[in-house]
């Protein structure tokens, strides 16, 4: 079973000429995997989880690898992964980890390979869609709900200056699929 094939993915899409490698941006808990299943269904294009194909890459959950190996080990092979998957397909739509962008250039990286969305969340909105998710989550879940949100309030004020890299913002108010489309096809 080879979680990353060797192959370049077709590019055709439905929509025409929006199409190309779309990266969803954003902390946990901003919904970057429902919206990149909402676009990639909307643009008949694949749709890449990146810390999934981290899992299958390593037989192992997220929390598994960072138990472990420790986050430098995983920031190397999110780098890895990432890189392997933008040389193997023209054309996708992948949610990346919430610190993707903010190791080993990534940001640069993902810019210069596509169109990079940051999917910009408040605090408070973040912090309702973590509580009960902390379990599967390696950074949060031994923090109560006051410590996690300050941690959220802390480590997005130390990303945001990465997130703001991205070639396009959207709020959680501004954000559905054909708003997406639509910023997508304007830079295009």
């Amino acid at each position: 079973m080879p979680a990353l094939e060797n192959r370049k993915a077709s590019t055709s899409s439905a929509s025409g000429a929006i199409g190309g490698r779309i990266f969803l941006i954003g902390f946990m808990g901003s919904g970057k995997s429902h919206w990149g299943k909402v676009l990639s269904d909307k643009l008949q294009i694949p749709f890449f989880d990146l810390d999934q194909k981290i899992e299958e890459k390593e037989e192992k959950s997220i929390n598994e690898v960072f138990e472990e190996k420790g986050e430098e080990y995983f920031r190397l092979l999110e780098k890895e992964v990432l890189h392997l998957l933008v040389e193997s397909h023209e054309s996708f739509v992948m949610a990346c980890g919430g610190g993707t962008p903010c190791f080993y250039n990534n940001i640069d990286y993902m810019n210069q390979k596509g169109t990079t969305i940051w999917i910009d969340c408040s605090t408070t909105c973040l912090v309702n869609r973590l509580k009960d998710e902390k379990e599967k989550r390696p950074l949060i879940k031994d923090l109560d709900d006051e410590q996690l949100h300050l941690y959220v309030m802390r480590k997005v004020g130390d990303r945001r200056i990465f997130y703001q890299q991205a070639k396009i913002i959207l709020t959680e108010d501004e954000v559905s699929g054909d708003s997406i489309i639509d910023r997508v096809s304007q830079l295009n």
